[in-house]
């Protein structure tokens, strides 16, 4: 590595250690760096962009921060290929920087969590750097998954998996000779190749990163990619047919393996001894019994479900998402996790627009932009009336929509990786407006940002938003300024009312508060009770369709 392994004698800024259940009902705000605020004018987000808007982030009101990734990389994949885990990519700034924005992020009382990418390393990582020089059967290279090719001469990959970005899973290397020679896996980019996690080394180099990071006061991490890792030690064939681009399946040899529980019981024991740390892993399993296990006692303390920002925008489908949510933390006492939106994914506001049923919607790739904001406002009273923890991805508090990009502007290594068939996530990661009347709206001195912004965005700017009190902007502070003050939001569960066709309503079961939405495109009545916020108008004293509402 090129930094130390430890910062002995450094004093971390550290909030309460004794409230170690912070997590249970915390309101997380995902920053994706490069795309949050730009002080140095690069064109790429920064940390000393973060600490610029730590006092936005105080008046939204969040608990705590989820840092996308940050450590050093070539940025094959904006940062989840990693080839120094303790140390600040060059591109953000330092630790020097990032110390201070610990510091000042403990100050306002808010948790600083980060990115933590232990399925796989950059291939300028130097572990694989030794471990191309060092030949098959070697020390080094047990640190990854190498393998002899099958057919003549080892000229076919050593099984047929194929990589989750497109194309195989497996990359032949040509060895020290010049001739071909060995595979090795890499689940994603052939830049990120997947470390053998049956090597104890791999664990002990992680357990380095973890305290380094720890000791500099960091509040916990989002594992990337939690149900990965582990690997079947045959490493059968899988069924190509089933699988496609950012997509696996429960039954995916890939992912989900025993064995994963077993790394995550270490991290948790390393966890544990820094009181009010926390861990929330990336969980892409649908079985309800097999996703609890993970969040057994002593493995994550939360994990990421999925399910209500896949569902469409449909009463008895949003329900379903709610209690499935429910039933799969229900059996280990944990906490649900409740998320519309994040760096993967459409923003809701497309996503909701796309989802269309008026035939004669005027829709393009980025959805019809007003009922997709109505509908993705509506969810967010939803989102928030639920018991648990709250993700945020950065701009959802705007309202933003994908972004219409131009071919040439991609940078999703999926676009080159599907030969242009598949367009990737760029849409949803353009950088955010903060003021002005035109690109880059504050975001940077520099016009030429890393991914272009609509001139559109100017109705979009936190400075307007500010300004506005029916802005989305505003219907967020709101929102979590409710949720955090009043006692009626209480309990950890929820009761369902009864509603009409194309509607849902529940009541939390402790404290009382109701939750109506209406998903159909006619108004309906109200549940009895104090109306205290609503997502758009009422229509004379009924429910706007597309629209929720909380009542006391």
């Amino acid at each position: 590595m090129t930094t130390a392994d430890s910062v002995a004698g450094f004093a971390a800024a550290q909030l309460d250690p004794a409230d170690d259940t912070w997590w249970r009902s915390a309101i997380f705000y995902q920053i994706y760096p490069r795309s949050f605020s730009d002080l140095n004018g690069d064109g790429v987000g920064d940390l000393a962009g973060v600490i610029d808007k730590l006092g936005y982030l105080e008046l939204l009101g969040v608990d705590a921060l989820w840092l996308s990734p940050i450590m050093r990389s070539p940025m094959a994949d904006h940062g989840y290929d990693v080839s120094d885990p303790r140390d600040i990519d060059p591109l953000f700034g330092d630790l020097e920087v990032f110390d201070e924005l610990i510091e000042e992020a403990h100050a306002r009382e808010i948790r600083v969590t980060m990115d933590l990418v232990p399925n796989h390393t950059s291939d300028q990582h130097q572990w694989f750097i030794d471990a191309l020089a060092a030949g098959p059967d070697s020390p080094e290279r047990a640190r990854y998954i190498f393998r002899d090719g099958r057919g003549e001469n080892g000229d076919e990959p050593p099984n047929n998996w194929v990589s989750i970005f497109g194309g195989s899973a497996w990359e032949r290397v040509t060895e020290a000779d010049g001739t071909p020679g060995q595979w090795y896996l890499h689940i994603f980019a052939r830049e990120q190749p997947d470390l053998n996690w049956e090597n104890p080394e791999v664990f002990e180099d992680l357990e380095k990163t973890l305290r380094f990071w720890l000791d500099r006061g960091v509040d916990g991490f989002r594992i990337d990619v939690a149900h990965g890792m582990a690997k079947p030690a045959d490493l059968p064939d899988m069924d190509v047919e089933a699988a496609g681009l950012l997509v696996n399946r429960d039954d995916d040899p890939r992912f989900n393996n025993y064995a994963v529980h077993d790394i995550h019981r270490k991290i948790r024991a390393v966890i544990d001894e820094y009181p009010g740390a926390a861990n929330v892993g990336e969980i892409w399993v649908d079985d309800n019994e097999r996703f609890a296990e993970y969040l057994r006692p002593d493995e994550l303390h939360l994990g990421f479900n999925f399910r209500l920002a896949k569902a469409p925008f449909d009463a008895d489908a949003i329900r379903d998402a709610i209690e499935n949510s429910l039933d799969a933390v229900h059996s280990v006492n944990g906490t649900p996790t409740w998320t519309l939106s994040n760096h993967d994914v459409d923003r809701e506001v497309t996503r909701y627009g796309r989802d269309t049923r008026e035939d004669d919607a005027e829709t393009s790739d980025i959805g019809d932009i007003a009922l997709g904001t109505a509908r993705a406002r509506a969810m967010a009273l939803v989102e928030f009336a639920l018991p648990g923890s709250i993700f945020i991805y950065n701009g959802a508090e705007l309202g933003l929509p994908n972004a219409d990009l131009p071919d040439e502007a991609l940078q999703d290594p999926v676009w080159e990786r599907s030969g242009h068939t598949e367009r990737g996530r760029d849409a949803s990661r353009v950088p955010l407006p903060w003021e002005g009347t035109e690109p880059p709206f504050g975001f940077s001195t520099n016009p030429d940002t890393w991914l272009p912004m609509p001139e559109s965005w100017t109705q979009y700017t936190v400075e307007r938003e500010l300004e506005d009190v029916n802005s989305t902007l505003s219907l967020y502070r709101t929102a979590i300024e409710l949720r955090s003050e009043r006692t009626e939001f209480a309990g950890d569960g929820i009761e369902w009312y009864g509603a009409p066709a194309g509607c849902l309503a529940f009541r939390r079961s402790e404290g009382h508060l109701v939750c109506a939405l209406n998903t159909t495109s006619e108004p309906v009545g109200l549940p009895p009770g104090e109306l205290i916020v609503t997502s758009s108008p009422l229509v004379d004293g009924m429910l706007a369709p597309n629209a929720a509402a909380w009542l006391i």
